[in-house]
């Protein structure tokens, strides 16, 4: 595999879209938006306002990973690998982007049913912190929050 990671730019938009909406009807419970609304979402707003990375095999997009910074820690807002290509070391890849560019503790949220996920995140450093009802986002599904205090890359 030839991945190429790169900063997302307006023309990935609708690619970007594509992975997330795959990814989530993949391994997730299903999304409130549809996958217009997820597409606006991203080309209005989430590429619009930087901090997005995609992973690319042979040009394609398979993968793409939002971040931001907050006062005190720095936050994992969205990594998502398109099915087919989970397990290849992707998500790992763009990790370690995240790890450069985010200032520690480094959090994120992630179902409590994406078991995937969370052997993922363990794996790489992060801890459960804490674990919610689902009262707190869109879909009312549980989840957790996960957090990695460390400054090394435990990828």
């Amino acid at each position: 595999m030839q991945l190429n990671l790169r900063p997302a730019v307006q023309a990935d938009a609708s690619t970007v879209a594509e992975v997330l909406c795959e990814s989530r009807q993949w391994y997730l419970p299903p999304m409130v938006q549809t996958d217009e609304e997820v597409r606006r979402w991203i080309a209005d707003i989430l590429i619009p306002r930087g901090d997005v990375y995609v992973a690319e095999n042979q040009g394609q997009v398979v993968a793409m990973l939002a971040i931001s910074h907050g006062e005190s820690r720095g936050w994992i807002d969205q990594l998502y690998v398109r099915p087919g290509y989970a397990g290849q070391g992707i998500g790992e890849r763009l990790l370690r982007v995240a790890h450069s560019k985010l200032k520690p503790p480094v959090r994120l949220y992630t179902f409590q049913a994406n078991a995937r996920a969370r052997r993922f995140y363990e794996r790489h450093g992060y801890e459960a912190v804490r674990f919610t009802d689902g009262g707190g986002n869109e879909e009312r599904s549980p989840d957790v929050l996960y957090e990695r205090r460390g400054v090394e890359d435990a990828a």
